[in-house]
């Protein structure tokens, strides 16, 4: 059955947690606002925009004025130096004239900025498209939620639809057995229709049993999407009927718009991105102006037997140019991988316009076989229910067997389940429609 197929998906969704909150009431808007406002999958999106946010102002400053400042103390525990008597100074022995102070203090500030660099033009505007990228990839990311929410929300519905259809077959079998009951007491009815329909019973009441259970598993996965703890107590608001007329009918003519599509916009902006290698391999020859200003207010002491302080300050200014003459086709090799990449960017674009086109062609092939299994198995209903009715007019009367009855109910309810089935296959087909197309609800 289709729904056990929907159940293992979710399932796989990952472990859950349990933890106690009280109860809340959801639609399928109420769930996907949460899931918005939740989502991890989301919050870490964010978090890359805002990363991308930071980058920018780190790349920014890359080529604003730096200020630096060191100080540095020495002190010559052996001083170089060489014998006064070699430099011509008579009487003086064995006396060695000192090259350096006997203490070094030396403070440093220093100014230095970059007026020029193509690495650093390249890398300013690969900040700002990586932040478009970013800002797109939050969208998309956005979309992938608000899908796997409305996902998540349908099977636990058709549960829902069917345990309530349940339910009256139930509560009408029970009081068919009840009466069934009276009649074997009074002697009008055999032991054996009694047991049929205590044995039919007790299956439908099992089959409950296991819906139940399978709709706690699929709220709880759709709990998960919202990024919601497991544990939180939800009932759903909304039925099939409900959203058949929120998601109005599929548009099975307008033309596909790609730009409506947040991952085909996300890829565009990661081949602009990918380009700018390109353009940064492609003038290696550019060269790199960059200026700097040093200013250093030293201090020496200890000549000899004075150990007087000598303030000895320098400043110097200067400029720099940089430049590459051969770099062994390291830019060449780099600009090639470069290319690579872009055109594997524009072969996967052409995967995702064709796999999309196919997604529309196919959301709408299947929403008007859906279409057609809801007026054939809306028609079966009738007809089943027609049968159950008869069979049940004609065992009251006496004419009619409890293994008939069994039988017509039991054809019922499988007429029952195909119907809501089909109607959610069409619900699930209109939603597909939209999503494919890149339309909101």
């Amino acid at each position: 059955m289709q729904i056990r197929i929907i159940l293992l998906t979710l399932l796989s969704l990952g472990g859950m947690s349990v933890s106690g909150h009280a109860q809340q009431t959801m639609s399928l808007n109420d769930a996907i606002q949460y899931a918005l406002a939740n989502s991890p999958d989301i919050k870490v999106a964010q978090l890359q925009v805002s990363d991308a946010d930071w980058q920018i102002k780190e790349n920014t400053a890359t080529a604003l004025p730096q200020f630096s400042g060191s100080i540095a103390y020495q002190y010559f525990i052996q001083r170089p130096g060489i014998p006064a008597s070699a430099l011509g100074f008579p009487g003086t022995g064995d006396e060695k004239i000192a090259f350096s102070a006997l203490h070094s203090l030396t403070p440093t500030l220093s100014y230095n900025q970059l007026f020029f660099s193509n690495s650093y033009r390249v890398a300013k505007k690969a900040a700002w498209y990586y932040r478009a990228l970013v800002d797109q990839q939050l969208v998309a990311t956005k979309r992938t939620v608000y899908n796997r929410v409305a996902d998540a929300y349908l099977p636990a519905l058709l549960i829902s639809d069917n345990l309530a259809t349940l339910d009256k077959n139930i509560g009408n079998l029970d009081k068919l057995l009840s009466d069934t009951r009276a009649i074997n007491q009074a002697g009008f009815a055999e032991q054996l229709d009694v047991d049929r329909l205590d044995l039919s019973l007790s299956s439908l009441r099992s089959e409950r049993g296991n819906l139940v259970r399978q709709r706690e598993i699929v709220v709880a996965a759709l709990k998960l999407a919202m990024g919601m703890p497991v544990g939180q107590e939800v009932v759903l608001s909304d039925d099939v009927q409900k959203l058949m007329a929120t998601y109005t009918d599929a548009d099975l003519t307008s033309d596909l718009n790609l730009m409506n599509r947040p991952d085909y916009i996300a890829l565009l902006k990661s081949r602009d991105l990918s380009a700018l290698q390109i353009e940064l391999n492609s003038k290696p020859w550019m060269p790199s102006f960059a200026g700097f200003l040093q200013y250093s207010p030293g201090f020496q002491g200890g000549f000899g037997d004075d150990s007087k302080w000598f303030f000895i300050p320098s400043a110097v200014a200067g400029v720099s140019i940089n430049f590459t003459i051969w770099d062994g086709g390291i830019s060449k090799a780099r600009r090639q991988r470069a290319l690579i990449g872009v055109q594997t960017l524009d072969t996967q674009k052409q995967m995702l316009e064709n796999a999309i086109a196919l997604e529309v062609e196919t959301g709408r092939k299947q929403y008007l076989n859906a279409q057609e299994r809801v007026a054939s198995q809306q028609r079966n209903l009738d007809l089943a229910q027609r049968i159950y009715d008869t069979t049940q007019t004609k065992y009251k009367a006496g004419v009619g067997s409890s293994f008939e009855v069994t039988q017509a109910e039991q054809g019922l309810y499988t007429a029952q389940q195909n119907v809501m089935q089909a109607r959610y296959d069409l619900l699930s087909a209109r939603i597909t429609i939209r999503k494919a197309l890149g339309l909101d609800k």
